[in-house]
Formats: structure tokens, C-alpha cells, sequence
């Protein structure tokens, strides 16, 4: 708060002195410019700050031996253990949950966009605005619950937590896509029906074509909302301490869960060892690095859809 204040009290300065030297268009420009500035710089405080502890502290478990090997076998204070389950639990099920969500939430915006405002896709926006609020422990205990009833009370599977994942998944895939399809001109549309191309084939080749980038983007973003999740992961996959490569069969371990688990666990029973807390940082950097590989893979996926738009 202090340093905001004194950002303010620095640019009002500069606007007095430049409606001085400048006159009031020129003053009043360089207060916004300088008010711009200031913001952008106070909004990269927190994220370098983060990121530079998640660095100062993780680093110094994270190797090649935490990656590759499990927790199994290793308790107390002992120094081993990985992170190995947890990554493929991480990325299995997040896999699944995009598969679930990007189909549902791409139609829906597809519909919601080409085929016009009616009342049923006025109770759709409606109910995409009410699952974008919901809390992340609510779609846990649907997922739990719905499974409970096909598999019986105390079901724990990957694909459980996928479902969950994709409840919240979809809202943000449908806003996201929306928004982009919006952006699409009319005048392709318009140019390909003068063509005689189907509307469903002017979707596929113009419209999907030409929003590719963006529509990648709002997928990435509803994956960096969920990979984070915790709560409903600790419902509906539960904890393991070994690698477990099926989704529908037995309890999976993430790297939100691990890293609850292992920070929740404290020292070691040494009252010393700080060997738990060193794990949970190194897997908060994992999952920081996961997310950053996907937003690149994601940008070169979405350069290579976009249109081609040659020079002369």
C-alpha cells in the first residue's frame, strides 16, 4: 500500500509540473502513461516473488532422482522419495478431463455463437455463468457421488477425478471459445455460404480455422485452473504412494495432493529434518514447469493451425 500511494503521489507531481511546462493533453497523457507503468510493475511484484521462492526452495531437492522414483517404502525422515506417481497421475488425469471437457465446452460455444440467441441458448449461458462460481469441492462430491452410485460408496479412481476436473473445465473452455468465435468476421461466413459451402462445413474449415489460436489459448486456460486442484482430487482419487498408470482402477496420487501432503506432514519425527517441507517445494516447482511445457506446446500447436496469411 505504501509503495502504490507513493506511485500515486509521484505521477500526480509529474502532472503538475507537466501542465506547467506542457499544457493539460500532454499532462494528462503522461499521468496515464506513468499510472500504466506503475500498474504493470506492482502486478509483476507477486508473480516474480512467487517465483522466486518456489526457485530459492525447490531447486535444492529437485533432480533427476526426485523425478524418476515413488514415495513406496519411504517414510519418516528418511532422505528418498519422489515425485514420479504423482506426475503420472497429474498428467493422466488432466489428460482425460480435457478430452471430457474441450468437445462439450467447443460445441456449446459453437452453438451458442452460429446458431443465434433463442431460450435455449439463453438457459445455457445461464447455467455456464452459474458452474463458472462453483467451488472446486463441490464438483469433487458430484463426481464422487455419481460414481458412488454405479461402483458403491468409497470408490477412489483417476477417472473419478477426471470428471470432477472437467465440471470445472468446461465452463471456462465454453466462455473462452465464445469469446473467440465472436471475433471471427462476418464477412468469411458470409463468403463462404455466397460459395454455396454448407454452414457446418464454413464452422469446420473457416470459422474453427481462422479462431484456432485463441480457441487453444482458452484451452490452456481451463487446463492451468484445474491442474492446481486439490480438494476434489482428495475425494474422489485419493492418496497412494506408488505409481498408478490406470485411470479406472485404484487410487492415484497428483502434485497439488502430494504437495498438500507432504507440507501437512511437517518435520520429520526428528523435530529436525525439514525433508517433507523440501519435497512439497520441489513439486510446487514440478508443477510450475508442467504448466509453462504446456502453455509452449500449446503456442507452437496454435501457430501451426492459425491461418497462413502470406505477403506480397
Amino acid at each position: 500500500m505504501t509503495v502504490f500511494l507513493g506511485v500515486v503521489v509521484h505521477a500526480v507531481a509529474l502532472l503538475v509540473a507537466s501542465r506547467v511546462v506542457e499544457g493539460g493533453r500532454a499532462a494528462r497523457d503522461r499521468l496515464a502513461t506513468t499510472l500504466m507503468y506503475s500498474a504493470f510493475g506492482l502486478a509483476l511484484i507477486p508473480l516474480i516473488s512467487l517465483l522466486w521462492t518456489v526457485l530459492q526452495y525447490g531447486l535444492e531437492r529437485f533432480d533427476g532422482y526426485f523425478l524418476s522414483y515413488t514415495m513406496r517404502g519411504v517414510y519418516g525422515g528418511m532422505d528418498a522419495g519422489g515425485v514420479y506417481h504423482a506426475i503420472i497421475g497429474t498428467v493422466e488425469i488432466t489428460a482425460f478431463a480435457t478430452l471430457i471437457s474441450v468437445p462439450v465446452g467447443l460445441l456449446t460455444a459453437v452453438y451458442l455463437v452460429e446458431y443465434g440467441p433463442s431460450r435455449l441458448g439463453r438457459a445455457i449461458t445461464f447455467f455456464v455463468d452459474v458452474m463458472t462460481g462453483i467451488p472446486s469441492i463441490v464438483a469433487g462430491l458430484f463426481a464422487y457421488a455419481l460414481f458412488a452410485l454405479l461402483f458403491g460408496p468409497g470408490v477412489r479412481m483417476g477417472v473419478v477425478g477426471s470428471v470432477a476436473l472437467a465440471v470445472l473445465m468446461i465452463p471456462v473452455v465454453v466462455r473462452a471459445s465464445e469469446e473467440m468465435l465472436k471475433l471471427v468476421p462476418n464477412e468469411l461466413r458470409e463468403a463462404a455460404y455466397a460459395l454455396g459451402v454448407p454452414k457446418w462445413l464454413t464452422i469446420v474449415k473457416v470459422v474453427l480455422r481462422t479462431a484456432a489460436a485463441g480457441l487453444v489459448t482458452g484451452v490452456m486456460l481451463a487446463i492451468a485452473r484445474v491442474i492446481g486442484e486439490t480438494a476434489p482430487l482428495l475425494i474422489t482419487v485419493g492418496v497412494v504412494d506408488s505409481a498408478n498408470f490406470n485411470l479406472f482402477d485404484g487410487r492415484m496420487m497428483t502434485l497439488p495432493v502430494y504437495v498438500f501432503r507432504q507440507y501437512s506432514q511437517g518435520l520429520a519425527p526428528n523435530g529436525v529434518t525439514t525433508i517433507n517441507y523440501d519435497r512439497a517445494w520441489a513439486a510446487a516447482l514440478t508443477l510450475i514447469i508442467i504448466v509453462m511445457l504446456l502453455f509452449l506446446v500449446a503456442r507452437l500447436v496454435s501457430r501451426f493451425f492459425s491461418p497462413k496469411t502470406g505477403r506480397r
